[in-house]
C-alpha cells in the first residue's frame, strides 16, 4: 500500500474523526462525535496535523504535534491515531517516523504522554526508543495516569 503523509485540511475531518473515535485514546478523552470533531478541527485550524493517505486520498490516520509544546522548548506529540481497519500495517510507525524526521534536525528531544489504559501504545513507543521520564497521575482525567515519554536524537 502506497502511503503519502501531508498536512491535514478540512476534507480530512471525517477520516481523522473516525480514527480518533475508534481508538483507546479517543474513547477515553473524546468519546462523542462532537468532542472528537472539535479536537480534529482545532488541529487542522492550527496547521499542526498531518494525515496518512492511501493512493485514493483516503485518510488512514493522523498525527498532531506541537513544535514547542513540551516545556515551550521541545516538540510534543499531542495525538496520533490510525483508523481501526488499517492498524497493524505500519501506518502509526510511518507517522512517528515522519514526525521525528521533521523535528530532529531542529531539536535534541521529543516528548509525548501515553495513558496507563494504553499499554500497547506505551510498548510501541518504548520499542521505538522512547523512555519513560515521568509519571503524571490525574493529568487529564482523575484516575488515569499518564507516562511522560522522551526520545533523544541519535548521535551522529
Amino acid at each position: 500500500m502506497q502511503i503519502v503523509i501531508t498536512k491535514a485540511h478540512k476534507g480530512h475531518l471525517e477520516g481523522c474523526k473516525n480514527a480518533l473515535l475508534n481508538s483507546k485514546l479517543g474513547q477515553e478523552y473524546f468519546p462523542t462525535e462532537q468532542k472528537a470533531g472539535a479536537a480534529i478541527a482545532e488541529g487542522i485550524t492550527k496547521e499542526e496535523m498531518f494525515v496518512a493517505l492511501d493512493e485514493k486520498g483516503e485518510c488512514l490516520g493522523f498525527i498532531w504535534f506541537i513544535l514547542s509544546g513540551a516545556f515551550h522548548s521541545f516538540p510534543y506529540l499531542h495525538i496520533i491515531a490510525v483508523r481501526e481497519e488499517f492498524r497493524g500495517l505500519g501506518i502509526g510507525k510511518k507517522l512517528l517516523s515522519f514526525f521525528e524526521e521533521l523535528v530532529f534536525p531542529h531539536s535534541s528531544k521529543v516528548f509525548l504522554v501515553v495513558a496507563d489504559f494504553n499499554p500497547d501504545a506505551k510498548r510501541l513507543y518504548e520499542n521505538l526508543g522512547y523512555q519513560q521520564v515521568g509519571v503524571l497521575p490525574n493529568l487529564y482525567k482523575v484516575g488515569v495516569t499518564e507516562y511522560l515519554m522522551m526520545k533523544e536524537k541519535a548521535s551522529s
